[in-house]
């Protein structure tokens, strides 16, 4: 299941980003090296790769292909807790990987903290990858990162409940409450909210009632010096959340939660489930005929604009191999082949456009979550994002639980212009 880091974590790292460079963290690097796949060093020195468990295995005979062919040891070690601050923590004390994998949108504060170098690709390379991953891993104009794979959230519904895609969000909470009335569902709508919120899942929604996170530099990206959660149109987009929680509609709850939204929907306690690709094993192995199609929008509403993550493999600035880990990220793992190995042990579609082709023929879902991300935005991959996630929580959950949004909004603006010292 896929989780974003939110919350403490994600202004920890940021924290980081702001220390890293002036001092020395005494807390050293965990990782739990998985087997090694190697091939005996001709002088050539080894690879070391960090990875998180659903990569370490299909990874590894490609690593051990890479070995022989450049007569290199190669060792892909498993990261299993806190991989970014992890990284940066052995980054800083140099004893990190000399490849690194993880999500796009680390980017910011891995550049920032001199911890990754840009990914040379051909203009023939490129144009390999979707548009939009490529979009993804560029950052100040350079190219940071190997896309393997994208995700976005969509709408899963449960097509003998549900069986048509709804046109807009008004038309989903009629049909949800419809359903619930009639005994045939607990739930208007499987979407995690919990405790302290979870803006990832809810931001197509939020989106199309006119919220925003940032205002745009001249060169259309993102504005951390112009936080927009307090603004106008996102106080509206606040209340049409509060509109639909736990004194309204009852769509948004609180006790739906990261552990139990995907798990209420395979139990057939929901018609429409708000996810991503991580969700579709435990949907198919509760039985459920579902399809997939976007967020909705509200009527007359913005786009319903979910983020889109990249998974990428980064080459780290101050690995010892930096020349093997280039050829590696550039060169190796940017094959159809590796691309299919990755999927397969975790499917989510492609970044690579041939792997995707092949993929598609199998699985259509993967075509289908591509599809409802098709206009969908890049999780901003400046290191202030780090500074989003928390406020938007604890204001998402005030207004479902029935608070004015008009105070959660200013509230989370203020949190984020202190943390950026706006």
């Amino acid at each position: 299941m896929r989780k974003r880091a939110l919350g403490v974590a994600a202004l920890a790292t940021l924290a980081f980003a702001a220390t890293a460079c002036g001092s020395s963290p005494s807390a050293s690097p965990t990782a739990a090296p998985s087997a090694s796949a190697s091939a005996p060093a001709a002088g050539g020195g080894t690879l070391v790769i960090w990875a998180d468990p659903l990569r370490v295995k299909p990874l590894q005979p490609f690593a051990e292909q890479f070995g022989t062919e450049n007569g290199v040891t190669v060792e892909v070690k498993e990261i299993s807790k806190d991989n970014q601050m992890t990284f940066l923590t052995a980054s800083q004390q140099g004893s990190g990987p000399d490849v690194m994998i993880g999500a796009h949108d680390w980017i910011g504060n891995l550049v920032q903290n001199g911890a990754i170098d840009p990914v040379t690709f051909t203009e023939e390379q490129k144009a390999s990858f979707s548009p939009k991953a490529i979009q993804a891993v560029t950052f100040d104009g350079q190219i940071y990162g190997a896309p393997y794979a994208l995700e976005n959230i969509a709408l899963i519904r449960n097509t003998d409940l549900a069986p048509d895609a709804p046109a807009t969000i008004e038309d989903m909470i009629a049909k949800g409450k419809e359903l619930k009335e009639a005994g045939k569902v607990k739930e208007v709508l499987c979407i995690p909210v919990g405790q302290k919120g979870d803006a990832f899942h809810v931001y197509p929604i939020f989106a199309s009632g006119g919220g925003a996170l940032f205002g745009a530099t001249a060169s259309g990206d993102p504005d951390p010096k112009q936080v927009l959660l307090g603004s106008e149109e996102s106080v509206k987009a606040f209340g049409k959340l509060k509109d639909l929680g736990e004194k309204g509609d009852g769509a948004l709850r609180t006790s739906l939660t990261n552990e139990n939204y995907i798990v209420n929907f395979a139990g057939g306690k929901c018609a429409y489930l708000v996810s991503g690709p991580w969700a579709i094993s435990e949907v198919k192995k509760g039985g459920i005929t579902y399809d997939i199609s976007a967020v909705p929008a509200f009527k007359d509403g913005k786009p319903a604009t979910p983020f889109v993550g990249v998974q990428s493999f980064f080459v780290a600035s101050k690995g010892k191999n930096k020349a093997l880990a280039q050829e590696f990220v550039a060169n190796y793992v940017t094959n159809k082949d590796v691309a299919k190995a990755l999927y397969d042990a975790d499917p989510r579609p492609p970044a690579l456009t041939a792997a995707l082709e092949e993929v598609q023929a199998a699985d259509p879902d993967a075509a289908k979550f591509l599809d409802a991300g098709k206009d969908g935005m890049p999780m901003p991959a400046i290191p202030e994002m780090a500074a989003i996630w928390e406020p938007f929580g604890i204001a998402e959950n005030a207004v479902v639980r029935g608070g004015d949004a008009a105070k959660a909004a200013a509230a989370a603006q203020k949190a984020i212009d202190g943390a950026l010292k706006n």
